[in-house]
């Protein structure tokens, strides 16, 4: 029996406003938390670490006067550390590390009173589209469990879809905030590049593509979220310029009339499926009743190109990553303590000249000036977020085929398998995953909105892309939209009360 059997149908800045008021304690929060991944984990596998006593104690201390303060909260276990947790990046090789310190971004998350019930499941090093890891297994879909909950925050969206908590951390280097919340029913923002921070351990995540926020059930605990976390961190090397207003006061405020470009081409894969493009159409008919002036458009971009110099930059960074956990751990690297795509990848990496690298850096600089031209002409661009329906659990598991190659590639490296196996690499990756890694070289802010349903009854995002810096043009839309089309109470069969 619950103690607080209401909690799924409240978002955090509700939740918060319950405590301000004193209607409820943030222990009973926590403990409401507690019972919902009880109840629900055995069959989601979404949580690696949980910290119930932790939060529990931390709930007794006074919360400040923030928006989300006494709300249960989840942090992925990849990239952002808290202390006494495990920080394991989903691989073998670091299972048994223990963070001793709080990332800048957790500090922040503690600061603003939200309080860390646990850690949530990603893949390896973050690199796949679904959240299936040979360390923690599979994190499945609260909507249908045969199906992946996406990736790489599959745990976070998993975990929020079943109304664990009502936002979590989640992070995003190639559509890993956006590719889970379309697959999950969220509501998914991936912030302009540096917009939140990523010290001390890291300057930037691979070289620049990756950036942290969330996964949420409404817009404005995404927006009040933001307000509480964004703003460089010190010895930052860059950072967007600091919003006019807060974001929250940005979801009250309407949109107008905007100029939206629409696409149903698949920027870097080659088609979409046709349940994508119908929701892509349905969505620009929705703009059109809004009063927006919607016309059918897109960028041209260099798709192999950019294929190449994306999976040279992740292959350099992992191959870096292995390293770090060589160091980190004081054990020998090798193929029997990381999964076989990732194993390649470090091989690829030590494989990648310096003139390469360079090259591929020069690319993901140019793309977004080549980009830049087109949102002179447009507000916003809306594309299917991913590219076919959702995936099922080891649907994205390497074929024998690409198996056999990969593990001929370790053990014979040479530059043509190297050019091969980086060429099928990214376009298998780009069928599932077309439109959200181009918005990571550019840094622009782009959305996840859960607008659709596959015909099977899973959830369909719709993507929306702003220029730079340009968060609350998204904001306000997506509030219109969350308000036209409300999705909230669309809720899986697996939590209903």
């Amino acid at each position: 029996m619950s103690t607080f059997p209401e909690y799924p149908k409240y978002d955090a800045v509700a939740l918060a406003d319950m405590v301000a008021d004193r209607q409820i304690h943030p222990r009973e929060l926590v403990t409401a938390a507690i019972e919902r991944i009880e109840e629900s984990e055995p069959d989601l596998n979404a949580i690696t670490f949980k910290r119930y006593d932790r939060a529990l104690a931390e709930a007794e201390v006074p919360v400040p006067g923030s928006r989300l303060a006494g709300v249960p909260f989840l942090v992925k276990n990849l990239g952002q550390t808290v202390a006494g947790t495990t920080s394991t990046l989903g691989s073998r090789m670091l299972e048994f590390e223990i963070a001793d310190h709080d990332s800048n971004l957790v500090k922040r998350h503690k600061a603003a009173g939200l309080l860390i019930v646990g850690l949530t499941n990603s893949p390896e090093f973050g690199t796949a589209a679904t959240t299936e890891p040979e360390l923690h297994g599979p994190t499945r879909n609260p909507w249908n469990l045969r199906y992946s909950a996406g990736g790489s925050s599959g745990g976070a969206a998993s975990a929020v879809a079943a109304r664990y908590v009502p936002i979590a951390h989640a992070s995003d280097g190639g559509g890993s905030i956006r590719i889970p919340a379309s697959m999950c029913g969220l509501f998914g923002l991936k912030p302009t590049r540096a917009r939140t921070p990523k010290g001390p351990d890291t300057g930037e995540g691979w070289f620049g593509l990756s950036v942290d926020h969330a996964v949420s059930t409404t817009v404005r605990d995404s927006a009040a979220l933001l307000d509480l976390t964004l703003g460089p961190d010190p010895g930052a090397p860059y950072s967007p310029a600091a919003p006019s207003t807060s974001y929250l006061d940005e979801v009250d405020r309407p949109p107008g009339s905007l100029r939206i470009a629409v696409s149903t081409e698949a920027m870097l894969g080659s088609e979409l499926a046709p349940e994508n493009i119908a929701a892509v159409e349905a969505t620009a008919t929705l703009l059109e009743e809004l009063g927006h002036r919607v016309a059918f458009a897109g960028p041209t971009v260099n798709k192999e190109q950019i294929g190449w110099a994306g999976t040279i930059l992740l292959a350099a960074d992992i191959a870096a990553g292995i390293d770090r956990a060589a160091e980190a751990t004081g054990r020998d690297p090798g193929a029997d303590l990381f999964e076989a795509t990732n194993w390649l990848f470090g091989v690829v990496g030590n494989k990648i000249s310096s003139k390469e690298l360079a090259q591929a850096l020069h690319i993901a600089r140019i793309v977004p000036r080549l980009v830049a031209p087109f949102f002179d002409d447009y507000d916003v661009l809306v594309e299917s977020t991913i590219g076919r329906p959702p995936w099922l659990i080891g649907e994205l598991e390497p074929s024998r085929s690409e198996a056999r190659l990969m593990k001929l590639m370790t053990q014979f490296p040479n530059r043509r398998l190297i050019r091969k196996a980086l060429t099928l690499i990214a376009a298998q990756a780009f069928e599932n995953i077309p439109n959200t890694p181009l918005w990571n070289i550019t840094g622009q802010p782009s959305m996840s909105v859960p607008l659709h349903s596959t015909s099977t009854g899973l959830p369909l995002g719709i993507q929306f892309t702003a220029r730079y810096g340009d968060e609350g043009t998204l904001f306000r839309l997506a509030a219109q939209l969350e308000s036209a089309s409300p999705w909230r109470d669309r809720r899986p069969l697996l939590i209903e009360a």
